[in-house]
């Protein structure tokens, strides 16, 4: 094998492709990143099982040949070389890498030994990738992040026709993201749990492409995947089992007060206030006509508190939350104006967006807060 390839086209694509690979593969050759070069330039695999991923760039391919090397050194030695064209060639067990007057030489792993990456999924449907990247990050945030429960670990994706929603919960929290997208059926109707931090990871690296394709059930490469493509990447991961909690009951059916607030300024003001609350304990904040007053600490602790304007509808209303679940919220929104809906001081609030003081609630996205008891 021999080719040559731009080092940063070289060191994006290991990058993206042994993202998902394990510190601690099952067996060595899973730790593996195969090298393809061909006619079409040179396509990187990477899976161990769980996660694959494949990218094809462009290369001047002069002998055509297949190796395997270590993925996440070759990710590491690529992104450390000077910015000059990078030279690999291959023989019987070593594999070198020429740049300039750096030169590396890796073992080969025995290519026999890897196994078949997973086909390339046939499209459910296609999504724009800036509003992918974005639904997802603002769900991910309220997936559970221990493996107390796996399920929680998990993005739920519902697809209905031409509509699609992402829920995330971690108990403490709830994230749900509505949105539209382009079918293959428009009858098609279809749930996954995807795991947040590899779907995640994936939106962030398919994101800047123009549209991103999803495939679900059998056109993924089998029942127990999903899969997704832009441009010339594409991946699959294993789904998630088991079934998913039904959180729907955890919207309020009804809202007593409405408090809109300027996004930036709340935040900013939590975030200040917050540094005095001890670990586990939360934030205050008392709504009322004009203001919401934000509190933290009390009795002989460190204490801070500040006021923002705020425009009230409904009741006077006292609750606390955990101040980093409220920011991760706030940072989600996306839009200049957050819109808090509450019922109760001991009942859930949800939080959403909305472009004016004065306008409607974009209820695409909304997030929901479980309160936080404090002591009066």
């Amino acid at each position: 094998m021999k080719l040559i390839v731009d080092r940063d086209v070289l060191a994006e694509a290991v990058t993206w492709a042994v993202r998902g690979l394990s510190n601690r593969p099952p067996v060595p050759v899973l730790a593996g990143v195969l090298l393809d070069a061909s006619t079409d330039g040179l396509t990187l695999s990477a899976f161990d099982y769980e996660v694959s991923a494949k990218v094809t760039v462009d290369a001047q391919v002069d002998e055509p040949g297949q190796v395997l090397v270590l993925g996440r050194l070759l990710a590491e030695i690529s992104r450390s070389l000077p910015n000059k064209p990078v030279t690999i060639t291959a023989d019987e067990h070593k594999v070198e890498l020429t740049c300039g007057s750096s030169r590396f030489s890796l073992q080969q792993m025995p290519t026999a030994d890897y196994p078949t990456l997973p086909t390339s999924p046939e499209p459910t449907g296609s999504i724009a990738g800036d509003v992918f990247t974005q639904a997802v990050s603002q769900v991910a945030i309220a997936a559970d992040r221990s493996d107390t429960l796996p399920i929680l670990t998990g993005v739920r994706l519902h697809i209905e026709g031409d509509k699609i929603s992402l829920l995330a919960t971690d108990r403490y929290r709830l994230a749900l993201r509505e949105l539209t997208w382009n079918p293959t059926d428009t009858g098609a109707e279809q749930t996954a749990l995807i795991p947040a931090r590899t779907l995640l990871d994936t939106a962030k690296a398919l994101g800047a492409s123009g549209s991103v394709q999803v495939a679900l059930g059998s056109a993924a490469g089998g029942d127990g995947l999903v899969g997704f493509e832009a441009g010339q990447r594409r991946a699959t991961t294993r789904l998630l089992d088991g079934e998913y909690p039904k959180v729907s009951s955890i919207f309020p059916n009804s809202v007593d007060s409405v408090a809109v607030i300027e996004t930036a300024a709340l935040t900013e003001a939590v975030k200040r206030v917050s540094l005095v609350a001890e670990r586990n304990t939360p934030v205050r904040l008392r709504f009322s006509e004009g203001q919401v007053s934000i509190e933290a600490g009390q009795g002989d602790d460190a204490q801070a508190s500040e006021a923002v304007e705020a425009t009230l509808t409904g009741p006077e209303i006292e609750i606390a939350f955990n101040p980093q679940f409220l920011l991760d919220g706030l940072g989600a929104l996306g839009t200049q104006f957050a819109r808090m809906s509450f019922t109760q001081p001991k009942s859930p609030a949800v939080l959403s967006g909305q472009a004016e003081a004065d306008g409607d609630a974009d209820e695409s996205y909304r997030y929901v807060l479980m309160p936080v008891r404090f002591a009066n």
